[in-house]
């Protein structure tokens, strides 16, 4: 009864593993029940609404990565819009910040989309998915301006900032996922974060392709199976029997995707 809210299923990553169709099958086998599959921008997200069509185990979100923001074209809101009114379509996604490469779009642009982003999943009633690199400051500081659109909270995947931030990030009532990285040697700041929060505020994902976790580090690409021993670690970490925190995070998962079933 594992779940994966945040994967990559749209690429051509996985054809030497026989094909997303067949990676999801293998997920499904290893327990992960339902897997979110994250768009990036306009064309991913219709192509994680298709894997939704076609699978009943995947659910998708969409939305504009601040580092694909260069892709977007006139209208493309609009239609982003219409896509997150899919029945399978959980939340808007992934959204926000990142600043970490010089190349990526002006901060300006990627703030403006960012908010334009929120006021869309607000309007829908859906939570949001974000996406914040080298941005905690100014992400924290724009969501407390814009707290108003987050009625239908959302959630910070691959969280990697500080514990006491994440506090911050609490406060406006979102949740946090945690991937690859909770299970990297030395990955002492996430540790502390896993162990901090609030049961009721912890998610798995895989962020898939990348970030594989230990033990099977070094392979690419990672996939949605490969969520199972990043919640074991997490319930190493947390001290708490595997099983409990298993469903603990699959109940996290329906309250805050509430279109999951």
């Amino acid at each position: 009864m594992y779940i994966d809210v945040h994967c990559h299923l749209t690429g051509g990553e996985y054809d030497a593993l026989g094909g997303v169709d067949e990676v999801i099958s293998q997920a499904k086998a290893d327990g992960v029940e339902r897997m979110i599959c994250s768009g990036f921008d306009l064309d991913s997200s219709y192509i994680a609404k298709e894997l939704s069509e076609k699978h009943p185990e995947v659910y998708f979100c969409a939305g504009f990565h601040p580092s694909e923001l260069d892709k977007y074209q006139e209208g493309d809101l609009d239609k982003l819009k219409a896509l997150c009114k899919h029945e399978k379509c959980v939340a808007v996604g992934e959204i926000g910040l990142d600043y970490h490469f010089d190349d990526n779009p002006p901060k300006e642009t990627q703030r403006e989309f960012f908010i334009k982003q929120l006021e869309i999943a607000n309007e829908l009633k859906l939570p949001v998915v974000i996406h914040s690199r080298d941005a905690a400051q100014e992400t924290l500081e724009l969501l407390k301006r814009n707290a108003c659109l987050l009625q239908s909270k959302g959630l910070m995947h691959c969280y990697s900032y500080s514990a006491e931030m994440l506090d911050e990030f609490a406060k406006l009532g979102l949740s946090f996922s945690f991937g690859g990285p909770s299970t990297f040697k030395n990955a002492k700041k996430v540790w502390e974060c896993v162990q901090r929060i609030p049961a009721p505020l912890l998610l798995s994902e895989t962020d898939c392709p990348y970030l594989t976790p230990v033990p099977f580090r070094g392979e690419f690409p990672n996939q949605p199976k490969h969520v199972a021993p990043i919640v074991k670690n997490m319930a190493a970490l947390r001290n708490e029997n595997e099983e409990i925190l298993k469903k603990q995070i699959f109940d996290n998962a329906k309250k805050l995707f509430f279109k999951l079933n």
